[in-house]
């Protein structure tokens, strides 16, 4: 906590403007440009706490995530892939999305932002409040939706999980990056596994 993780997210999402620095997605200076520019352009956030419309139903709330102007001509495609990946949702697409599970919460915040057919997609703490077994079941789906074409940023405080399905991984203290590399380099490295997995089998 307090490394800037989320602070960074939302500083390339356009939620907060970057005080120096520039920040390029596919070869352009966003910077400065509104959220709903970027997500047009293929950049969709996912943030901490889902940020979810908890009156609305499951349907609505995946509805909303294809509002770019660009990608509302492909709601009926875009509906049929989000099923497809959770198939929960499908089967409660009527629910009151505030009346989901933590898991099933966590699956339609992912799936909204998966509406808007992004090239990039950010997960900030996807794992948080959920039990072993569905952050288990989370992650699966985070590697299929990399392995369906979708890149993935993920920041994530179970770095044992997080590291076992990144390809690239950096750690962050204090909004500096101290160390990266591969994955399943840092998952190896003693040091990482001292100081932020601790001792695990």
């Amino acid at each position: 906590n307090g490394a800037g993780k989320s602070t960074l997210l939302r500083v390339i999402s356009g939620l907060l403007k970057p005080r120096r620095g520039e920040i390029r997605f596919r070869g352009r200076a966003i910077a400065g440009t509104a959220p709903q520019d970027i997500v047009a352009a293929g950049l969709s956030h996912v943030p901490e706490g889902r940020g979810l419309f908890t009156q609305m139903t499951v349907l609505e709330n995946l509805e909303l995530g294809a509002y770019p102007v660009n990608v509302r001509a492909r709601t009926p495609q875009s509906l049929a892939r989000v099923f497809e990946l959770f198939p929960r949702l499908r089967e409660r697409q009527g629910q009151i999305a505030g009346s989901l599970s933590g898991g099933e919460q966590q699956m339609l915040a992912i799936g909204r932002a998966v509406m808007a057919c992004p090239a990039l997609l950010i997960l900030d703490e996807p794992s948080m409040g959920l039990s072993p077994l569905v952050v288990h079941e989370m992650f699966g789906l985070i590697r299929t939706l990399n392995q369906s074409g979708v890149t993935i940023l993920l920041v994530e405080q179970n770095i044992h999980q997080a590291l076992q399905i990144a390809d690239d991984a950096y750690v962050l203290q204090t909004g500096r990056v101290v160390m990266r590399g591969r994955g399943a380099d840092l998952l190896a490295d003693p040091a990482i596994r001292h100081a932020y997995i601790g001792s695990l089998g």
